[in-house]
């Protein structure tokens, strides 16, 4: 994919395209629940409001496919200001879905780690046999031809007093000054509490609202009072079971649904053209609607923030609109933003 906040060559921007000035004037554009701004998102995201969920597609440093020659090591760099910023903004936590090949994630990885974000699953786009065929000389490939992209799943840990969540957990529980075993008392369970809730393993798991309500609240009770109150990120009152809550990203695990996603490359009416139906593909990575669909209904709540901060045709926008969240998304490129432009106001206007 192309990088879109870098400059690029007049002579390959919007080939076989008019510049539609009216729209190239305009530098916000709110349709619906989306707001469209052209310009570098990194001079945008102050203005933005905390994300639930973020939708990268950015660049990929592909150069190009004779001998499927690509560059993926200058990515680390190019990214790292936009993740830096993403975390800033995050209000606690959100979910980061990062599109890129196997190689551009696997270059980038590093950097979303050391910013906060914590990997959670890997997605392939298997676009099958089809997109690749009768265009691959097998005679001169020096590889499997490639038919993925991957979408990667990261949530922003939170941190308190500059703990992970499981080790504020048991921080906390140590500093009441109460034995471990006592947690299972607290939660009314035989040994969970302490094998789960307050493991620093990978058995760890996020205690639900309900457990955690009963392990501040029997800490506070039955702790040592010089220390009160215990599981308080305030210093003022214990924690409520919502506030607790709402340090876990939202998931709705979508029934039928694995990590390998079956779908075809963009073809046809879906595919968006220069000048209507018969020019050239407007964006080389245009993305399925349905699939932006997919991964933020699965994440976020009607009424949430989205990000997507290398806009493109806005895809992930319209998917955010099309499901009541709220849209905030940028696209440097003038050619592409007025033809994202269109595109929005022709999938979300109504009548």
């Amino acid at each position: 994919m192309r990088d879109s906040n870098r400059p690029v060559a007049a002579s390959t921007v919007g080939r076989g395209r008019r510049l539609n000035r009216e729209h190239l004037a305009e530098h916000r554009v709110k349709v619906g629940t989306a707001q469209l701004f052209r310009g570098d998102s990194l001079q945008h995201y102050p203005s933005w409001p905390a994300p639930a969920v973020i939708v990268s597609d950015g660049g990929y440093g592909i150069l190009g496919f004779d001998g499927d020659t690509s560059d993926h090591l200058d990515l680390p760099q190019w990214y790292e200001p936009h993740v830096a910023a993403w975390s800033a903004a995050i209000a606690d936590t959100a979910t980061l879905w990062f599109w890129n090949s196997e190689i551009g994630w696997a270059a980038v990885h590093p950097v979303l780690e050391r910013h906060g974000f914590r990997y959670v699953n890997c997605n392939i786009w298997d676009k099958g046999k089809g997109h690749i065929a009768g265009n691959v000389n097998t005679r001169k490939l020096r590889r499997f031809p490639v038919v993925t992209e991957v979408c990667v799943q990261y949530v922003k840990e939170v941190r308190i007093a500059g703990l992970r969540l499981k080790e504020w957990l048991k921080a906390e529980w140590l500093r009441c000054g109460l034995p471990l075993q006592a947690a299972n008392q607290a939660c009314g369970v035989k040994d969970a509490a302490v094998r789960k809730y307050l493991d620093q393993g990978h058995l760890w798991y996020f205690p639900p609202a309900e457990a955690f309500a009963q392990l501040a609240l029997y800490a506070n009770q039955h702790g040592s009072p010089d220390g009160r109150p215990y599981y308080s990120r305030d210093g003022k009152q214990p924690m409520s079971k919502e506030e607790w809550q709402r340090l876990r990203s939202v998931f709705h695990c979508p029934h039928g649904h694995t990590n390998v996603w079956p779908r075809s490359a963009l073809r046809g009416a879906e595919r968006i053209k220069l000048n209507g139906t018969d020019g050239p593909a407007a964006h080389l990575n245009q993305k399925p609607l349905d699939l932006m669909e997919l991964i933020i209904t699965a994440s976020s709540d009607p009424g949430d923030t989205v990000w997507e901060p290398f806009g493109g045709l806005f895809s992930a926008s319209i998917a955010a609109a099309r499901g009541q969240r709220n849209a905030y998304a940028a696209e440097i490129e003038p050619n592409y933003f007025a033809t994202g432009v269109e595109r929005v106001r022709r999938e979300l206007t109504v009548g």
